[in-house]
């Protein structure tokens, strides 16, 4: 299986064109040659030298980042963005992902992701830390809006592109259905793509085979398992041959989907973690990647358990929970767009009394 650092070969000899690079007057071969992109969405003023470097996806922890908003006007906070951002890098994380379920994408104008993402990567490289990959969740009802949304991610400054299936209409999707949207997306779009399977939130849960079928395509660099279903993982390892800390593998990336399953996952072949705890307890979640790494695995289920009761706090509150967190331990956050901005004292409550301990031991580091 060739890396996704072979894509532009792999993509030739699939007779694809790599649109980063080659520009055509020729009759596109489908539809989703076409591009999609309305320039309203993506202006972008980006220095050359800041807006497409390669930058490598490795094994560890990654954040799905928040979206932050004027409490008042719940228009973006730029300044709020970029704080966070710089606070998780400086705490070592490995890369930063926008647009997740964290980051509140369904409440995001196209517009107003470009924005969050062109200022998430602003921040990081000014703050001395430009190799960061970004990876930026794409998610859209319609193929064709995917790709739009990938092309603005690249436009924007992001690296890599993270897919959610559509839910719209779940009921008439079939399997086919499925691959064949990622095989699109995947074909035209600019950035390396992830599959992000959350069937909580899709309804859709993609198995192990589908995909280790779609990990062969040149332009499907990883997954992220949300469904936190090990022995998925497990499958999609024993075909794949992910990255991981010792062995660089496919290259192909099988991250596990939430830090209360981060050492099990990497246990059992993945790749690292992509993490919304992360948000408020980052150093926490990194010394527990760094100590598996290190085969100090005592030490990491120790760790492992207060991380995992602190998430629990984290799933079960969402959002707001995690917000009303950086609020109390930590003094800037906001606040969720309505309307997942509710019972605002309720969930501070429960984010202080679940997460203190946590919070204690972040600090501490």
């Amino acid at each position: 299986m060739s890396t996704h650092l072979d894509i532009p070969a792999r993509m030739a000899e699939l007779g694809q064109t790599d649109t980063t690079t080659t520009t055509t007057t020729s009759t596109p071969s489908t539809i989703y040659s076409h591009c999609h992109r309305n320039p309203t969405y993506s202006s972008t003023t980006l220095a050359p030298s800041e807006e497409h470097p390669r930058r490598i996806l490795k094994p560890g922890l990654y954040v799905p980042t928040l979206a932050s908003f004027s409490p008042e006007t719940e228009e973006v906070d730029e300044s709020t963005t970029a704080q966070h951002a710089v606070r998780m890098a400086k705490a070592g994380v490995m890369g930063l992902i926008t647009h997740g379920t964290y980051g509140e994408a369904a409440h995001l104008s196209h517009t107003e992701r470009c924005r969050i993402t062109r200022t998430t990567r602003h921040a990081v490289a000014a703050a001395g830390y430009p190799q960061m990959p970004i990876i930026v969740g794409c998610g859209a009802p319609s193929t064709s809006e995917t790709i739009e949304l990938c092309q603005d991610a690249r436009d924007s400054g992001g690296d890599y592109a993270l897919l959610l299936f559509p839910s719209a209409y779940m009921s008439h999707y079939t399997k086919a259905s499925l691959r064949r949207f990622f095989e699109d997306v995947a074909g035209a779009s600019p950035l390396p793509v992830l599959i992000y399977n959350y069937p909580a939130v899709t309804g859709v849960d993609l198995d192990a085979e589908t995909i280790a079928a779609l990990a062969q395509h040149p332009n499907i660099v990883g997954c992220k398992l949300t469904c936190n279903n090990m022995g998925k993982l497990n499958q999609i390892v024993a075909t794949v041959k992910p990255a991981t800390f010792s062995d660089r593998g496919s290259e192909f990336m099988c991250f596990g989907g939430s830090a209360d399953a981060a050492l099990q996952a990497m246990i059992g072949g993945g790749s690292g973690v992509i993490a919304g705890l992360g948000n408020v307890m980052p150093k926490a979640c990194v010394k527990l990647v760094e100590l598996y790494h290190l085969g100090r695995i005592d030490e990491a289920r120790q760790l492992q358990g207060t991380v995992a009761k602190a998430d629990q706090v984290a799933i079960e509150g969402g959002v707001s929970a995690v917000k009303s967190a950086l609020r109390v331990f930590y003094g800037y956050g906001g606040y969720a767009r309505r309307p997942l901005r509710s019972d605002e004292k309720e969930k501070e409550k429960s984010a202080t009394d679940g997460l203190k301990e946590g919070i204690d031991l972040e600090k501490s580091l």
